[in-house]
């Protein structure tokens, strides 16, 4: 019998499979997915956000636990279990460090990542890269991988997992172990699901990482008994290019440009304030807006004044000479249009614009003011983007401690379950979104379930 196992193999799974065995552990590790398409939606990423009181190798200045904590409350609007959220930023500057220690590389933020050379630590080479090293590192360490192998029961008897039932390519088969780390992510890729839980609009939504988080596990444990935290409905959502395949889209879809024009919807009106916060604070809540609106479409446009200053799509932007044409070519009644634009350029109070600041380039007057880098639109070529809803991963999951320990609904805790990553955001973000704190709280509680499964 294996000493412990751990369901999943992304980034919280596998910090889970690298402590336990940095214990010196037997460990094994179920991946659902093919060799290939390893990394749940750990693939994906850039970066995680790291408190820090001086520079460190590839962050600049600092970001105190105040002010990290502060933002996190203003994103979940307050609603947030005060204890873990504080263990997680606590414990990501020691993430950071033992990370850089086990062999993970850092490097400095890349141009157009909108101020996140403060606060968030980017990986070398990227989210695959960092998934394939923390995969080499386990193994050296001795877990052993299995690929292909889903879990479709958790098998739960007198306060303790008794086995798993496991689908493979040889059919089913049942594991068992002394303790076991959960780290299977949410429902995000259950069609099903999603449905159920957001409604009709979620047929027009695109999933922006991988195909297997279809939230079996999460499903078995609740079934059981298991007390659940966060909100079905709730989830990371982003704006994401129209273009985007349905699954694996990744990060290179995700627009950043929303800031720097404004978003409209199919009839050609604006609709939120593009310049409310610091793209990183508000980015999260773009999937959601679009989501709302009729056919969940959002149009971005933009001119030529700031179109090298944000990470591009993966995709070309649609570009035209005039404003007539880029509206024509969006699909977008051409006369609303100019009117809106019209209407933005009239309202705009020049200012001193500085992206690195909430500066004081403003519209004034409109019904749906733009707060900060309102600009006039005014410097062709004009450039469009068509906006997509993108899940990233949903917030509904299950209840844990400081210890990564899984709670019943009756108010006890299991003896050797353990939990980590996207199956557990919902303790900490009910709503809303920090650019990289999901990767900051798979880490902590990967590491922090891998030693507490190996020393039960």
């Amino acid at each position: 019998m294996h000493k412990v196992i751990v369901i999943g193999g992304g980034n919280a799974a596998l910090c889970a499979a690298i402590s336990a065995a940095s214990e010196g552990s037997n460990v094994i590790l179920l991946e659902s997915a093919p060799k290939l398409l390893r990394g749940g939606n750990s693939q994906h990423t850039r970066n995680m956000r790291v408190c820090h009181s001086n520079p460190k190798q590839t962050l600049i200045e600092s970001y105190s636990f105040e002010e990290y904590y502060d933002d996190l409350l203003k994103v979940t609007k307050g609603d947030t279990n005060k204890e873990l959220a504080t263990l997680v930023i606590k414990n990501s500057e020691n993430l950071y460090n033992w990370m850089r220690e086990k062999g993970i590389y850092f490097q400095a933020s890349l141009k157009g990542t909108l101020s996140l050379s403060r606060t968030n630590a980017f990986f070398l080479g990227g989210g695959k890269t960092l998934i394939n090293r923390q995969f080499q590192i386990a193994q050296d360490l001795g877990v052993q991988v299995l690929y292909d192998h889903e879990v479709q029961e958790v098998n739960i008897d007198n306060n303790k997992v008794s086995s798993l039932e496991v689908s493979t390519s040889n059919g089913k088969k049942i594991f068992k172990a002394e303790s076991y780390v959960v780290a299977s992510g949410g429902f995000e890729s259950n069609r099903d699901w999603l449905y159920k839980a957001w409604g009709k609009a979620s047929k027009n939504y695109l999933i922006r990482g991988t195909k297997y988080n279809q939230g079996k596990v999460l499903k078995s444990l609740l079934n059981q008994g298991i007390q659940d935290v966060g909100k079905e409905e709730q989830g990371h959502a982003v704006a994401v290019d129209g273009r985007s395949p349905l699954y694996d889209g990744g990060i290179v879809t995700r627009l950043d440009c929303v800031p720097f024009g404004i978003v409209l919807n199919k009839y050609g009106e604006r609709f939120y304030d593009e310049g409310e916060d610091f793209w990183p604070k508000r980015y999260a809540i773009w999937g959601r807006l679009v989501a709302a609106q009729e056919d969940q479409i959002g149009n971005v446009i933009i001119d030529s004044k700031s179109f090298n200053l944000f990470m591009p799509s993966v995709f070309e932007a649609i570009k035209d000479d005039t404003l007539e044409g880029l509206a024509q070519k969006l699909c977008l009644p051409i006369k609303q249009v100019l009117n809106t634009i019209k209407e933005f350029n009239t309202h705009v109070k020049e200012g001193n614009f500085d992206l690195n600041v909430l500066d004081d380039c403003q519209t004034i007057g409109l019904k749906i003011n733009k707060t900060h880098w309102a600009r006039k639109i005014d410097s062709p070529p004009y450039y469009g983007y068509i906006l997509r809803p993108g899940i990233t991963f949903t917030y509904l999951g299950i209840k844990i401690d400081k210890n990564a320990r899984v709670y019943m609904k009756n108010g006890n805790s299991l003896e050797n379950l353990f939990a980590a990553g996207e199956i557990v955001a919902g303790n900490i973000l009910s709503q809303g979104y920090l650019a990289g704190l999901g990767m900051t709280i798979g880490g902590v509680f990967g590491k922090i379930a891998g030693k507490r499964a190996a020393n039960v």
